[in-house]
């Protein structure tokens, strides 16, 4: 992303320096190179801000403001499209995720995230074709791993996402998300005393690792475990209340369904 911020900046310098055709300005009137870098990264700044505040609207504003300014780098367009998929604008953030691999095809970002919006869509084959070329780009991305991951498993593909899990887990020793996923598609292919011992592996290194906990609940709740599996669900609704949630679980986070089933079994009998 850095290399388009600089490129293009330095593209704002020349264009300042050597600006054909143009009114000549009084020294005073005239923008100093300086004072655009900083209004850029001002920009930039915003916006990095309020995404980490969760203010996606604010953030996609800002990025607007520096398409505005630089409509040429990619990058820019596709921090947009990040901020609109926050929001679940989910096709004006393919339109702006094209736009980016317009610009430069080669970047494999903008793939990574336009399959991510794909996925928001339900469209699993076109997500994992996005999935493919960040791959061709970078066959070491866990990330696109581990996305391609989810989409196969949108498409009922147990067996291949958790290969592809496992592949991203593997690649990126501390990506537990990834791990978590290969956890949950153990389960999933009947795998139980293994995903259990992944879940297990999860909490005692990240203790606040809600999903996880979450999790272990359904499936020791399932072996009768009850205890353990109310010590669980405690720490994981004290972590994050979503997972009191069944639809939040099956369609926003996405877990496979036999353990969604636990899940639900645990939570209809606690009711």
């Amino acid at each position: 992303m850095l290399r388009y911020l600089f490129k293009s900046l330095l593209i704002v310098a020349i264009a300042l320096s050597f600006a054909w055709h143009s009114p000549v300005l009084a020294e005073s009137e005239m923008p100093s190179v300086t004072s655009v870098f900083e209004k850029l990264a001002g920009l930039r700044q915003q916006a990095f801000e309020s995404t980490n505040k969760g203010d996606f609207a604010t953030a996609e504003t800002f990025w607007t403001e520096l398409i505005d300014l630089m409509p040429t780098n990619p990058a820019v367009w596709s921090n947009r499209g990040n901020a609109r998929v926050s929001q679940n604008k989910l096709e004006s953030a393919i339109a702006d995720f094209n736009k980016a691999i317009e610009l430069d095809a080669t970047a494999p970002d903008p793939y990574l995230n336009r399959g991510t919006a794909l996925e928001g869509l339900g469209k699993w084959e076109d997500a994992i074709a996005d999935y493919n070329k960040v791959l061709e780009l970078d066959p070491n991305d866990p990330a696109a791993y581990n996305n391609r991951g989810n989409a196969e498993a949108g498409l009922g593909q147990w067996e291949v996402a958790a290969k592809d899990f496992l592949k991203a887990a593997d690649s990126a020793p501390d990506y537990a998300f990834a791990r978590a996923n290969y956890a949950l598609a153990e389960y999933q292919l009947g795998q139980t005393e293994e995903a259990i011992r992944t879940m297990r592996n999860l909490v005692r290194k990240y203790p606040q690792f809600a999903d996880m906990r979450a999790a272990l609940t359904a499936a020791l709740w399932a072996q009768g475990k009850q205890g353990e599996a109310e010590s669980q669900w405690a720490s994981a609704v004290g972590l994050d209340k979503r997972y009191k949630d069944l639809n939040w679980v099956k369609t926003v986070r996405r877990w496979p369904p036999t353990i969604s089933s636990a899940l639900e079994k645990f939570l209809s009998l606690k009711t």
